[in-house]
């Protein structure tokens, strides 16, 4: 019987060329207003240096300002006051400088341009994070395992994964979630209690365009076919994601260390090299994995699962690498 070993080690398993996952990123937008919320604006004209005195106090939470303004300002990251509303799509900032970046959305400029890889962005802070992709620097570290990371936002959901903490809510159902990305995905299934459904399966959906495109998977149309190789898929949204096979365009870029991928869901696994999120628990032993291919792995250990079995005699294995060696007592075998 081959011997069990405990995978302590992670393995990543991802870029899966046939997933096609295609959850949007967060707005960089609301990814920028995010962060300047939960640290209550640490941008401020005092922070630049120092050394530089600080004649105004707030009195919630202490911090110095050099500048009255400054003060007044960082006041309004804690009432909760976004006195700066968006003409076009109304949505509200607490200062003014974060909605002339939001703009930059509509009117689809890009001003912020990388020197060293040419990327362009449509907000200084969103630039600013890149660059620590070229310079290496992770300023912000966690004081319970001193794991480093590019951004304020990333440090602060490492540190749920210590605390267990899952601070977004769905105030329809109450579940709760570690991310507020999980939680808008999860507010889908209530719009679509009272939208469109399939009548063959009941799956109901946000729009009748997407009942559309789902019907097709009842009736096993593929009528779009890729000219390259021949594929066929069921709508044009999947053979936009199958090209990117032929292209090699990895749209979808980790904006802590670089590296690019095919598909959206692939990004987000990856993402947990950098925050430390183990999702997949073990109920037999309380192990925790980052990837779902490791959880399984490590289940056999106590479903007795022998997947791997040997053509010469009928021999089974829990892992590859012990079918393998096996292999190796059959004569003629050249490994």
């Amino acid at each position: 019987m081959a011997s069990i070993k405990e995978e302590s080690e992670d393995i990543k398993i991802e870029d899966t060329e046939e997933q096609t996952d295609l959850m949007p990123l967060k707005d960089e937008s609301e990814v920028l207003d995010e962060i300047k919320n939960h640290d209550i604006v640490t941008e401020e004209i005092s922070d630049k240096t120092s050394s530089q005195k600080s004649n105004f106090t707030c009195q919630q939470c202490g911090k110095g300002f050099s500048l009255k303004a400054s003060l007044k300002r960082h006041m309004d990251a804690h009432s909760g006051k976004r006195p700066y509303a968006c003409q076009q799509c109304g949505k509200c900032f607490n200062r003014k400088g974060t909605l002339e970046d939001h703009m930059s959305i509509h009117t689809k400029e890009k001003p912020y341009t990388c020197p060293q890889c040419g990327n362009c962005f449509t907000q200084q802070g969103n630039f600013n994070r890149h660059m620590r992709v070229h310079t290496g620097e992770k300023p912000y570290a966690c004081k319970l395992c001193e794991k480093s990371f590019t951004t304020k936002l990333n440090l602060k959901y490492h540190i749920n994964s210590h605390t267990g903490e899952t601070p977004f809510t769905c105030d329809q159902c109450e579940r709760s979630f570690r991310y507020n990305i999980t939680l808008k995905r999860h507010m889908k299934i209530h719009l679509r209690e009272s939208s469109f459904t399939c009548h063959q399966c009941e799956m109901s959906f946000s729009d009748s365009k997407n009942l559309t495109n789902h019907m097709i998977t009842h009736t096993g149309e593929k009528p779009h076919m890729c000219l390259q190789c021949g594929k066929t898929c069921s709508n044009n949204t999947n053979l936009a994601v199958h090209m990117r096979v032929h292209t090699g365009e990895k749209p979808f870029t980790c904006p802590q260390c670089g590296r690019s991928f095919r598909f959206i869901g692939n990004l987000q696994t990856h993402m947990r090299v950098h925050t430390g999120e183990r999702p997949y628990i073990c109920p037999h032993c309380g192990n925790r994995f980052k990837f779902i291919g490791n959880f399984q792995v490590h289940m056999r250990i106590h479903t007795g699962g022998r997947p791997y079995k040997c053509l010469e005699c009928d021999e089974s294995f829990t892992y590859k690498r012990d079918l393998k060696h096996h292999l190796l007592t059959h004569s003629g075998k050249d490994f």
